[in-house]
């Protein structure tokens, strides 16, 4: 398998052209589902098969694990910035720096799986109480220098985490 497959093994995201309601109950769907689904991916895991990297001088699995909530935690609190103020600049974090943390390269990703499925619990449930047109307002990255609308983030995060799922399942299989 070739580096670009390791690294995008579901492909990278793609904003469909238009973006319904439909489309948004997917994608809340879809993180809905995933605390589930990793948790399901890991159960049988030994210490060795997390300690695993998905690629070459990539991340083990157990920091992929950890990576999830971080990053989730993140695109929660910006969802909720972009909805409260307008267009926030959001603060980018160094994800790569956090997966090096000592609980992040070593810690139990019990707890990971735990502060997922809270914090999926209550982004999903804040998720279901917008409205089309909220999916339209925005927050500046500025590590990527332009405005991004909630419908985007919102597709790209329900892939973020089909993206890592693969990784786990494609590494253990």
């Amino acid at each position: 398998m070739d580096l670009e497959q390791l690294k995008y093994p579901i492909g990278k995201f793609s904003m469909p052209d238009i973006f319904s309601e439909h489309q948004a109950e997917i994608w809340i769907s879809e993180i809905e589902a995933l605390p589930e689904q990793i948790k399901k991916a890991t159960e049988n895991l030994t210490d060795e098969q997390l300690s695993q990297t998905y690629r070459p001088e990539g991340w083990t699995l157990r920091q992929v694990v950890h990576h999830i909530p971080d990053s989730h935690m993140n695109a929660y609190i910006r969802f909720k910035q972009a909805i409260t103020e307008d267009i926030p600049i959001i603060r980018p974090y160094h994800e790569e720096r956090w997966a090096e943390t000592e609980e992040g390269k070593n810690g139990d990703i019990q707890m990971s799986i735990a502060l997922l499925n809270g914090l999926h619990q209550r982004w999903v449930a804040f998720l279901k109480t917008l409205k089309l047109e909220d999916y339209q307002r925005k927050y500046i990255h500025p590590a990527q220098g332009k405005e991004l609308t909630l419908a985007h983030m919102l597709g790209t995060y329900a892939w973020h985490g089909k993206h890592h799922l693969a990784h786990i399942v494609n590494t253990v299989k």
